[in-house]
């Protein structure tokens, strides 16, 4: 089943990501008369892009007049339908649901994905631990040591360009289970100078993935007989000192920094348009007649559509005159100014691998449970939501609020990890390998993390062949220009 899910991941290019036909399936046409919301099948499709251009301002010029963008509010104060039927909703369905009656309209995919991943009693990452084979997915820390090994070259790379300062906050966004960060200062460890330096910052919203990453980690409580000194967490990896915060805001700035986001930008929330004969709309989710969510799109432009007119200024126009519907995400955007300020002021770079294209993304949203690809309106809060980012679209971003920093790639996740040793790597373990098992695993996770298609080699069952997936991920740094062009993007 696993191989069935990934050979078709890779035949569609796409890693944790399958597209939904959101045709019959999705569109489901809503009917009460009260909303004047249309259901995506209403609208005929037009290859014109002009009514949306037309009236696109230059970012740098005014923004688009506040009378022009609405949403429809009409039901705001009418009363829920009350019921003594039981109901079979989870708490996460009653919230969206009451989210939605509440505004007497319905919620942007945006806002849905948020709730969905990151409600603060239900959220998909926040009581539980996803990742692994006993989870919903794997990513590329849990395939291999080397993946972790190798973030750590790069970062011991950046340090020295940076001319090897005594104080530097190593942060990781998203940090999963904290396998990344533990095989990173495994590798580094014999490089004291290196993790004397290091302050780790893990910005982590869940608490059972704090723990994990607390165990992963081996951190401890640092002794210290001065009361007045706080007391600090210590990674026994390395004698680093360890904490944890919800946000990139909250680490302490000031010392040069070197930021990893792995898989952490697929994850945050996207507003999704789509092509009708009125211009661009907005889809968004609204509660049909049967109870069950579904697809509308919105009578008028939103709030998001100032970000889809800033992303589509980026673009040529025949790029755009191809494509039927648009992703946008405006916290990718947020996020990444937030970082480039940060490695301005501060000095150091930033790391982003991610499955993604370097230009528009089209309609790349998708649900993952335990390892299938589901609807990502069926049950949700039980399936991670995902969608492709839009490197050009961080390239920009970065570009826009600095003249301080370079952007470098993308390039594939494969000639990243080649370019930083991993072959030579890999060929270091393969001869401590004393089992046939031992040198199974190792082909295995090299072959995903820098392969492309399906592994020649695999002699086992037919359904755990192997599924490279170095040419769907992809690598960009943004650095102080300071340090130079940093490896191995030169």
């Amino acid at each position: 089943m696993l191989r069935r899910l990934m050979v078709q991941a890779s035949n569609n290019q796409r890693c944790r990501c399958l597209l939904t036909p959101h045709s019959s399936l999705l569109f489901q046409q809503r009917s009460s008369s009260s909303s004047s919301f249309t259901s995506p099948s209403q609208i005929e499709t037009s290859t014109s892009v002009e009514q949306l251009e037309s009236s696109n301002p230059s970012p740098k010029t005014s923004p688009l007049p506040s009378s022009s963008i609405s949403v429809d509010r009409s039901g705001l104060y009418n009363p829920p339908e009350h019921s003594h039927e039981p109901s079979s909703d989870s708490e996460l369905v009653k919230h969206l649901k009451g989210i939605i009656k509440f505004r007497g309209g319905p919620i942007s995919v945006a806002e849905y994905m948020e709730e969905v991943l990151t409600n603060p009693k239900a959220g998909f990452y926040i009581n539980r631990d996803v990742f692994g084979a006993g989870g919903d997915f794997i990513t590329s820390p849990e395939v291999s040591q080397m993946f972790g090994e190798m973030i750590g070259v790069w970062a011991m790379s950046l340090w020295e360009q940076m001319g090897q300062p005594t104080r530097v906050n190593l942060i990781e966004l998203g940090p999963g289970r904290g396998t990344l960060m533990a095989d990173l200062l495994r590798g580094a460890s014999k490089f004291k100078k290196f993790t004397d330096s290091l302050n780790i910052h893990m910005v982590e919203c869940s608490p059972t993935l704090q723990k994990l990453q607390y165990d992963r980690l081996k951190c401890i409580d640092e002794d210290s007989s001065d009361v007045s000194v706080e007391k600090r967490i210590i990674s026994a990896l390395s004698r680093t000192p360890v904490s944890w915060h919800a946000t990139l805001e909250q680490v302490p700035a000031g010392s040069p920094t070197i930021i990893i986001a792995h898989e952490f930008f697929d994850a945050l929330p996207v507003h999704q348009f789509q092509r009708a004969s009125r211009g661009w709309c907005e889809k968004m989710i609204d509660v049909a007649e049967d109870s069950s969510f579904n697809f509308v799109l919105s009578p008028q432009p939103t709030p998001a559509t100032l970000f889809l007119m800033k992303r589509c200024k980026w673009a040529a126009a025949e790029e755009i005159a191809k494509l039927g519907q648009i992703e946008v995400c405006p916290k990718a955007m947020e996020l990444t100014q937030t970082i480039t300020k940060r490695i301005s002021s501060d000095g150091g770079g930033a790391l982003i691998i991610d499955y993604g294209l370097n230009g528009l993304v089209s309609d790349s949203l998708q649900a993952i449970r335990k390892h299938k690809f589901v609807d990502i309106l069926d049950n949700p809060g039980s399936a991670d939501l995902s969608a492709y980012v839009d490197f050009a679209s961080i390239r920009h971003s970065a570009e826009e609020v600095s003249e301080d920093v370079s952007v470098h790639g993308p390039i594939t996740q494969s000639q990243f990890l080649g370019s930083l040793g991993i072959n030579f790597r890999f060929e270091a373990l393969l001869e401590n390998c004393k089992t046939d098992e031992q040198e199974e695993s190792l082909m295995t996770g090299y072959w995903q993390l820098v392969g492309e298609g399906e592994a020649q080699f695999w002699e086992g069952p037919e359904e755990k062949t192997p599924i490279g997936m170095g040419t769907r991920y992809l690598a960009m740094a943004i650095v102080n220009k300071k340090q130079g062009i940093p490896v191995p993007f030169q």
